[in-house]
């Protein structure tokens, strides 16, 4: 596609450009020249009208204009798309992710692969597209079979599906759109594979109705870490949604895992992976004040108890009841839309870290996450500082975690940088007997 457009920057405002940073802010702009729609490409120059970039234009967003290459003979036609999305993937086959025909990772993480405002999961044989710019929105219809040619060099592809129904379409001036665009519709239920501590773990996915392309890939490592801790253990696994950190706990020898999520359709998809791996999964509902009368009817299997409730109100009722765990799971959706949202998402993380740390036993395991972007990792820490304070326990931070290969960041793009997690362990005080259950 061929610039229909030229944007000069203030004085000034350059430099972000120049070091490849790929967002150019409304503020920024001086002047616009042509008459460039939502998709087209523009190019970028200094306020002396020197060339700096190339990208595509957002009149509806803040950011005006997402950055695809810092070349000026290269247009951003079809080649461009093509031999960045044949980059990103060599990179998942570099990392071992394209190993297993029934495997799942992130093929293309947006502004970090250098694709702004595109998102590609794999699930088995079937991709999930999210077009999250109007650039991207624009050339979907081209991308869908660049992305299974480049895919199908190492496992089969049987279809692409888009799922571009996130909120931050609306910034972008975007109706939410779904439905297949290559190959053949997903099936209701997609069972794919994830390495665990020991053998891989097998999991159900809903591509059409699941939370974001389906499951939540970006904990794929984290899920292995923390099971290493879950060993002979009793562990609560909040906002669970459809189990991960269960499933590998439960492969990892714990004792037994209760998911608790606000999702009932999410949860028997849990019970279901949990079954088929030949685990005891509990039949109806749990309430708090059963204490441990569920975990202890196990005897050498792992048993799952799930939990259709508020997370919120399930830990309070834990406390009251006194019910203890060796091990909690905190991995809550994102609390943080924009920036006015910080403060408020602070006290809620704070309220989940101070009932959790309440209701851990002497050298009990917390592991808490966070995937809101604007939530710094430092105000994270600072954060579990505070509820450990609160709650009177002294606690260590043992690991602090992050985002997977197949999730990289830019270092000319730090916001690429969103998940953030700490594994801490509460130190037993005088008199507290050791506890030998969870190994690392």
């Amino acid at each position: 596609m061929p610039s229909v457009g030229r944007i000069v920057l203030k004085s000034g405002r350059d430099k972000p450009v120049r070091n490849g940073h790929p967002w150019i802010f409304s503020g920024a702009v001086g002047t616009l020249s042509g008459d460039p729609q939502g998709g087209d490409v523009v190019d970028v120059c200094d306020a002396e009208g020197a060339w700096l970039a190339r990208g595509h234009y957002s009149p509806s967003s803040q950011i005006v204009v997402r950055l695809m290459t810092w070349d000026e003979d290269e247009d951003l036609d079809g080649d461009a798309w093509r031999w960045r999305l044949t980059r990103a993937v060599a990179l998942r086959a570099r990392l071992g992710l394209l190993a297993d025909p029934d495997g799942a990772c992130r093929l293309v993480h947006a502004e970090s692969d250098g694709l702004p405002g595109l998102v590609v999961d794999r699930y088995g044989p079937w991709l999930v597209l999210q077009a999250l710019s109007v650039g991207a929105d624009a050339a979907r219809a081209r991308i869908a079979p660049l992305i299974a040619e480049a895919v199908a060099v190492h496992v089969p592809v049987r279809g692409v599906y888009e799922r571009s129904t996130d909120d931050v379409r609306d910034k972008e001036g975007l109706a939410p759109t779904a439905g297949p665009l290559w190959g053949e519709p997903p099936p209701p239920s997609v069972t794919v594979r994830e390495r665990g501590v020991a053998d891989p773990i097998a999991f159900d996915v809903d591509i059409v109705a699941g939370h974001k392309t389906g499951a939540y890939l970006d904990q794929a490592t984290n899920r292995r870490t923390v099971a290493g801790w879950c060993g002979g253990a009793d562990v609560l696994n909040a906002f669970s949604y459809t189990g991960g950190f269960a499933l590998h706990a439960l492969a990892a020898g714990a004792r037994h895992v209760v998911n608790v999520d606000s999702s009932g359709p999410a949860l028997a998809q849990a019970a279901a992976a949990a079954a088929r791996a030949g685990w005891v999964v509990a039949d109806g509902r749990e309430d708090a004040e059963d204490a441990d009368a569920g975990a202890a009817a196990a005897t050498g299997t792992g048993r799952m108890t799930n939990v259709e409730t508020n997370v919120f109100g399930y830990l309070r009722a834990c406390r009251a009841a006194g019910r203890s765990f060796d091990v909690v799971i905190l991995d809550p959706p994102k609390f943080v839309h924009h920036a006015g949202q910080v403060d408020k998402a602070a006290r809620a993380y704070k309220d989940l870290m101070y009932v959790a740390l309440q209701i851990l036993r002497p050298e009990g395991i917390l592991a808490t996450f966070s995937c809101s972007g604007l939530l710094t990792t430092d105000l994270f820490g600072k954060i579990a500082f505070g509820a450990a304070t609160d709650a009177g326990r002294d606690v260590q931070i043992l690991e602090r975690l992050g985002q997977p290969a197949d999730h990289p960041v830019r270092l000319a793009f730090p916001e690429g940088a969103y998940l953030k997690g700490l594994v801490c362990r509460v130190m037993p005080g005088r008199g507290d007997e050791a506890v030998t259950t969870s190994t690392a």
